[in-house]
């Protein structure tokens, strides 16, 4: 990819921005992560991610379930169970984790050597 230095890019058009409206906040990624192929409930993504507080989880399910990256899935049953999976659009978004991981990996890998 060439970034073209003096362009001026209208947020409207730009690609990244978009993206980022996505995959941008906090706790977007290692959620979509900890899900993967997997279908997990509430509890099970709140013990994954032990530093995301229940409030910030239900609204990053919310967001992500309202902008098609997430499928929320209600049982009806008693207690209530939720099962929440990646959509086709969300599980685009595995190959762009994979990629930080490996990046993540290596800033990790040169720090440890130092």
């Amino acid at each position: 990819m060439k970034i073209k230095k003096n362009k001026i890019v209208s947020f409207i058009d730009c690609p990244v921005a978009e993206a980022l409206t996505v995959i941008g906040g906090k706790w977007s990624l290692l959620i979509i992560f900890h899900l993967g192929d997997e279908k997990r409930r509430f509890g099970e993504l709140k013990r994954l991610i032990p530093s995301i507080s229940e409030k910030m989880l239900i609204q990053e399910l919310k967001k992500l379930t309202q902008l098609g990256v997430l499928k929320r899935k209600a049982f009806k049953e008693i207690p209530p169970k939720v099962e929440y999976s990646l959509t086709k659009e969300g599980q685009k978004i595995i190959p762009i984790i994979d990629q930080l991981e490996k990046f993540g990996k290596d800033l990790l890998d040169k720090k440890a050597s130092r």
